[in-house]
Protein backbone atom coordinates (compact mmCIF):
# COMPACT_ATOMS: atom_id res chain seq x y z
CA UNK A 1 0.00 0.00 0.00
CA UNK A 2 2.87 2.43 0.72
CA UNK A 3 4.50 1.51 -2.37
CA UNK A 4 1.29 1.95 -3.97
CA UNK A 5 0.56 5.61 -2.11
CA UNK A 6 4.23 6.34 -3.16
CA UNK A 7 4.08 5.74 -6.97
CA UNK A 8 0.80 8.12 -7.20
CA UNK A 9 2.29 10.96 -5.05
CA UNK A 10 5.29 10.57 -7.46
CA UNK A 11 3.01 11.20 -10.77
CA UNK A 12 0.84 13.37 -8.96
CA UNK A 13 4.24 15.47 -8.69
CA UNK A 14 5.69 14.87 -12.13
CA UNK A 15 2.36 15.80 -13.47
CA UNK A 16 1.94 19.06 -11.68
CA UNK A 17 5.69 20.09 -12.87
CA UNK A 18 5.13 19.02 -16.37
CA UNK A 19 2.28 21.56 -16.53
CA UNK A 20 3.81 24.39 -14.45
CA UNK A 21 7.01 23.82 -17.23
CA UNK A 22 4.82 24.01 -19.89
CA UNK A 23 2.28 26.91 -18.88
CA UNK A 24 5.09 29.38 -19.68
CA UNK A 25 7.61 28.08 -22.29
CA UNK A 26 10.00 30.19 -23.55
CA UNK A 27 9.69 29.55 -26.83
CA UNK A 28 8.22 26.74 -29.12
CA UNK A 29 9.56 24.65 -31.75
CA UNK A 30 7.82 24.30 -34.99
CA UNK A 31 9.24 22.49 -38.19
CA UNK A 32 7.27 23.67 -42.04
CA UNK A 33 4.60 21.43 -41.96
CA UNK A 34 3.33 23.93 -38.26
CA UNK A 35 4.01 21.15 -36.24
CA UNK A 36 5.80 21.17 -33.01
CA UNK A 37 9.54 19.93 -33.83
CA UNK A 38 12.01 18.57 -31.14
CA UNK A 39 15.37 20.32 -30.78
CA UNK A 40 17.63 17.11 -31.44
CA UNK A 41 15.72 16.22 -34.27
CA UNK A 42 16.26 19.50 -35.90
CA UNK A 43 19.86 19.25 -34.83
CA UNK A 44 20.66 15.97 -36.42
CA UNK A 45 18.47 17.36 -39.66
CA UNK A 46 20.65 20.72 -39.89
CA UNK A 47 23.73 18.88 -39.56
CA UNK A 48 23.16 17.22 -42.67
CA UNK A 49 23.57 20.31 -44.90
CA UNK A 50 25.86 22.14 -46.52
CA UNK A 51 24.79 25.37 -44.99
CA UNK A 52 22.46 26.61 -42.18
CA UNK A 53 20.54 30.41 -42.04
CA UNK A 54 19.90 31.41 -38.60
CA UNK A 55 17.45 34.31 -39.04
CA UNK A 56 17.14 36.38 -35.56
CA UNK A 57 15.14 39.23 -34.46
CA UNK A 58 18.27 41.26 -33.61
CA UNK A 59 17.03 41.85 -29.97
CA UNK A 60 15.56 38.96 -29.19
CA UNK A 61 17.24 36.76 -26.02
CA UNK A 62 15.44 33.69 -27.59
CA UNK A 63 16.92 34.08 -30.87
CA UNK A 64 20.78 34.81 -29.14
CA UNK A 65 20.59 31.77 -26.45
CA UNK A 66 19.95 29.58 -29.82
CA UNK A 67 21.82 30.24 -31.44
CA UNK A 68 24.76 29.80 -28.99
CA UNK A 69 22.97 26.34 -28.50
CA UNK A 70 22.77 25.25 -32.14
CA UNK A 71 26.51 26.12 -32.87
CA UNK A 72 27.48 24.04 -30.04
CA UNK A 73 25.47 20.71 -30.79
CA UNK A 74 26.58 21.30 -34.64
CA UNK A 75 29.86 21.15 -33.09
CA UNK A 76 29.30 18.21 -31.40
CA UNK A 77 28.80 16.30 -34.43
CA UNK A 78 30.43 18.14 -37.04
CA UNK A 79 33.45 19.30 -35.29
CA UNK A 80 36.30 21.42 -37.47
CA UNK A 81 33.61 21.48 -40.32
CA UNK A 82 31.65 23.74 -38.80
CA UNK A 83 32.39 27.20 -39.56
CA UNK A 84 30.14 30.63 -38.77
CA UNK A 85 29.19 33.66 -40.70
CA UNK A 86 27.39 36.95 -39.68
CA UNK A 87 25.78 40.08 -41.32
CA UNK A 88 26.97 41.57 -37.76
CA UNK A 89 30.12 41.99 -39.20
CA UNK A 90 31.12 43.90 -42.29
CA UNK A 91 33.75 42.24 -44.78
CA UNK A 92 36.30 44.58 -44.31
CA UNK A 93 36.36 43.86 -41.00
CA UNK A 94 37.76 40.44 -41.61
CA UNK A 95 41.37 40.92 -41.23
CA UNK A 96 40.71 41.88 -37.97
CA UNK A 97 38.58 39.25 -36.93
CA UNK A 98 41.05 36.80 -37.95
CA UNK A 99 44.06 37.77 -35.87
CA UNK A 100 41.86 38.10 -33.04
CA UNK A 101 40.61 34.74 -33.69
CA UNK A 102 44.14 33.20 -33.72
CA UNK A 103 44.73 35.00 -30.00
CA UNK A 104 46.97 38.04 -31.60
CA UNK A 105 45.71 40.32 -29.12
CA UNK A 106 42.77 41.13 -26.67
CA UNK A 107 39.25 42.02 -26.99
CA UNK A 108 39.91 45.80 -25.56
CA UNK A 109 42.36 45.60 -28.87
CA UNK A 110 40.22 44.31 -31.40
CA UNK A 111 37.06 46.57 -30.50
CA UNK A 112 38.80 49.53 -31.62
CA UNK A 113 39.78 48.32 -34.37
CA UNK A 114 36.52 47.01 -35.66
CA UNK A 115 34.08 49.21 -37.88
CA UNK A 116 30.67 49.76 -37.59
CA UNK A 117 30.06 47.11 -34.76
CA UNK A 118 26.56 46.42 -33.29
CA UNK A 119 25.83 48.38 -30.08
CA UNK A 120 24.89 44.53 -29.02
CA UNK A 121 27.57 42.75 -29.53
CA UNK A 122 28.64 42.07 -26.03
CA UNK A 123 25.44 40.63 -25.01
CA UNK A 124 24.39 38.99 -28.10
CA UNK A 125 27.77 38.03 -30.39
CA UNK A 126 30.31 38.21 -28.60
CA UNK A 127 29.35 34.75 -27.20
CA UNK A 128 29.56 33.40 -30.89
CA UNK A 129 32.38 34.55 -31.16
CA UNK A 130 34.20 33.12 -28.04
CA UNK A 131 33.04 30.12 -28.74
CA UNK A 132 34.52 29.86 -32.52
CA UNK A 133 37.98 31.05 -30.85
CA UNK A 134 37.36 28.73 -28.17
CA UNK A 135 37.57 25.69 -30.33
CA UNK A 136 39.75 27.51 -33.76
CA UNK A 137 36.61 27.48 -35.67
CA UNK A 138 36.72 30.21 -38.37
CA UNK A 139 34.07 33.13 -38.24
CA UNK A 140 33.12 35.10 -41.36
CA UNK A 141 32.46 38.78 -41.57
CA UNK A 142 30.12 38.30 -44.52
CA UNK A 143 28.09 41.79 -45.00
CA UNK A 144 28.86 44.89 -47.07
CA UNK A 145 30.50 47.72 -45.81
CA UNK A 146 27.69 49.70 -44.78
CA UNK A 147 29.39 53.18 -46.26
CA UNK A 148 29.37 51.06 -49.62
CA UNK A 149 25.48 50.06 -49.73
CA UNK A 150 24.79 53.91 -48.58
CA UNK A 151 26.56 54.93 -51.50
CA UNK A 152 25.00 52.61 -53.87
CA UNK A 153 21.41 54.18 -52.01
CA UNK A 154 22.16 57.81 -53.18
CA UNK A 155 23.89 57.11 -56.27
CA UNK A 156 23.23 54.17 -57.79
CA UNK A 157 25.32 51.05 -58.67
CA UNK A 158 27.10 52.79 -61.05
CA UNK A 159 28.97 54.74 -58.40
CA UNK A 160 30.68 51.96 -57.38
CA UNK A 161 32.91 51.60 -60.30
CA UNK A 162 35.13 54.71 -58.95
CA UNK A 163 36.16 53.09 -56.05
CA UNK A 164 39.48 51.25 -55.56
CA UNK A 165 39.74 47.24 -56.70
CA UNK A 166 40.51 46.95 -52.80
CA UNK A 167 37.24 48.47 -52.25
CA UNK A 168 35.45 46.71 -54.63
CA UNK A 169 36.75 43.69 -53.24
CA UNK A 170 34.68 43.48 -50.04
CA UNK A 171 31.35 43.96 -52.27
CA UNK A 172 29.70 40.86 -54.39
CA UNK A 173 30.94 41.15 -57.96
CA UNK A 174 27.24 39.06 -58.70
CA UNK A 175 25.52 42.12 -57.65
CA UNK A 176 24.96 43.90 -61.04
CA UNK A 177 25.01 40.38 -62.76
CA UNK A 178 21.80 38.95 -61.45
CA UNK A 179 19.94 41.50 -59.48
CA UNK A 180 16.33 41.47 -59.91
CA UNK A 181 14.04 44.14 -58.45
CA UNK A 182 11.09 41.67 -59.54
CA UNK A 183 12.11 39.09 -56.36
CA UNK A 184 10.03 38.64 -53.84
CA UNK A 185 12.09 40.55 -50.94
CA UNK A 186 13.11 43.41 -53.29
CA UNK A 187 9.53 43.74 -54.87
CA UNK A 188 8.14 43.81 -51.55
CA UNK A 189 10.07 47.40 -50.44
CA UNK A 190 8.34 49.44 -53.27
CA UNK A 191 4.74 47.64 -52.37
CA UNK A 192 5.45 48.61 -48.81
CA UNK A 193 5.48 52.46 -49.86
CA UNK A 194 2.14 52.24 -51.29
CA UNK A 195 1.42 55.77 -53.54
CA UNK A 196 4.88 57.19 -52.08
CA UNK A 197 7.28 55.08 -54.45
CA UNK A 198 9.73 57.33 -54.60
CA UNK A 199 12.02 57.96 -58.23
CA UNK A 200 15.18 55.95 -56.69
CA UNK A 201 13.38 52.70 -56.04
CA UNK A 202 15.81 50.79 -57.86
CA UNK A 203 18.57 52.41 -55.81
CA UNK A 204 16.88 51.60 -52.66
CA UNK A 205 16.40 47.55 -53.93
CA UNK A 206 19.92 47.60 -55.19
CA UNK A 207 21.47 48.52 -51.89
CA UNK A 208 19.35 46.13 -50.10
CA UNK A 209 20.26 43.40 -52.23
CA UNK A 210 23.70 44.65 -52.02
CA UNK A 211 23.91 43.41 -48.41
CA UNK A 212 22.00 39.87 -49.39
CA UNK A 213 24.72 39.75 -52.33
CA UNK A 214 27.79 40.26 -50.30
CA UNK A 215 26.71 37.97 -47.83
CA UNK A 216 26.05 35.62 -49.99
CA UNK A 217 29.10 35.96 -52.09
CA UNK A 218 31.80 35.20 -48.78
CA UNK A 219 29.27 32.75 -47.98
CA UNK A 220 30.07 30.71 -50.55
CA UNK A 221 33.92 32.10 -51.17
CA UNK A 222 34.73 30.54 -47.86
CA UNK A 223 32.64 27.13 -48.29
CA UNK A 224 34.66 24.04 -49.04
CA UNK A 225 32.58 20.75 -49.37
CA UNK A 226 32.44 19.00 -46.61
CA UNK A 227 31.79 22.22 -44.58
CA UNK A 228 28.51 23.20 -42.57
CA UNK A 229 27.95 26.83 -42.53
CA UNK A 230 25.67 28.50 -39.84
CA UNK A 231 24.98 32.01 -40.65
CA UNK A 232 22.98 34.52 -38.03
CA UNK A 233 21.14 37.10 -40.11
CA UNK A 234 18.22 39.16 -39.69
CA UNK A 235 15.18 37.32 -40.49
CA UNK A 236 14.10 39.44 -43.55
CA UNK A 237 17.61 38.14 -45.05
CA UNK A 238 16.68 34.29 -45.43
CA UNK A 239 12.78 34.03 -44.78
CA UNK A 240 10.97 32.43 -47.69
CA UNK A 241 14.33 31.48 -49.37
CA UNK A 242 14.86 34.59 -50.36
CA UNK A 243 17.41 37.32 -49.40
CA UNK A 244 20.86 35.55 -48.77
CA UNK A 245 19.47 31.77 -50.13
CA UNK A 246 18.06 33.03 -53.18
CA UNK A 247 21.50 34.88 -54.32
CA UNK A 248 23.20 31.18 -53.19
CA UNK A 249 21.03 29.18 -55.09
CA UNK A 250 21.91 31.61 -58.12
CA UNK A 251 25.57 31.39 -58.01
CA UNK A 252 25.47 27.98 -56.70
CA UNK A 253 22.72 26.04 -57.39
CA UNK A 254 22.53 22.41 -55.81
CA UNK A 255 23.76 23.10 -52.07
CA UNK A 256 21.72 21.99 -49.19
CA UNK A 257 20.39 24.75 -47.19
CA UNK A 258 18.36 24.92 -44.39
CA UNK A 259 16.79 28.06 -42.84
CA UNK A 260 15.69 28.71 -38.93
CA UNK A 261 13.90 31.78 -38.48
CA UNK A 262 12.23 33.58 -35.30
CA UNK A 263 8.53 35.31 -34.75
CA UNK A 264 6.35 36.29 -32.38
CA UNK A 265 3.07 34.57 -31.61
CA UNK A 266 1.42 37.49 -32.81
CA UNK A 267 2.72 37.18 -36.29
CA UNK A 268 2.68 33.20 -35.95
CA UNK A 269 -1.07 33.20 -35.48
CA UNK A 270 -1.60 35.37 -38.62
CA UNK A 271 0.32 33.14 -41.04
CA UNK A 272 -1.60 30.85 -43.07
CA UNK A 273 -0.68 27.76 -43.96
CA UNK A 274 1.18 27.82 -46.90
CA UNK A 275 3.08 30.90 -45.37
CA UNK A 276 3.99 28.52 -42.24
CA UNK A 277 4.97 25.94 -45.04
CA UNK A 278 7.55 28.38 -46.80
CA UNK A 279 8.76 30.54 -43.95
CA UNK A 280 11.79 28.29 -42.70
CA UNK A 281 12.47 24.73 -42.13
CA UNK A 282 12.08 25.40 -38.43
CA UNK A 283 10.61 28.34 -37.03
CA UNK A 284 11.45 29.59 -33.20
CA UNK A 285 7.86 31.02 -32.39
CA UNK A 286 8.03 33.64 -29.27
CA UNK A 287 5.92 35.09 -26.45
CA UNK A 288 5.51 38.76 -27.35
CA UNK A 289 6.38 39.97 -24.23
CA UNK A 290 9.64 38.57 -24.33
CA UNK A 291 12.35 40.91 -22.40
CA UNK A 292 14.61 42.40 -25.51
CA UNK A 293 18.29 43.12 -25.41
CA UNK A 294 19.27 46.79 -26.38
CA UNK A 295 21.31 47.05 -29.52
CA UNK A 296 22.18 51.05 -28.82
Amino acid sequence: MRKIKFVILFLTLTLSISGFTQDKPAYRLFNNSGKAAKYNKMIQDLSNSDMVFFGEYHTNPISHWLQLEVSKSLYEIRGKDLFFGAEMFESGNQLVLDEYLKGFYPEDKMLPEMTQLWGNFQTDYKPLLEYAKENQLRFIATNIPRRYASIINKNGIESLEKLSPEARALISPDLQKYFDPSVKAYAEIAQYMGEHVPPNILNIQMAQASKDATMAYFSLKNFNEGDLLLHFQGTYHSNYDQGIIWWINKIRPGLIIKSITTVMQSEWDELNKEEKETIADYIIVVDDNMTQTKRD
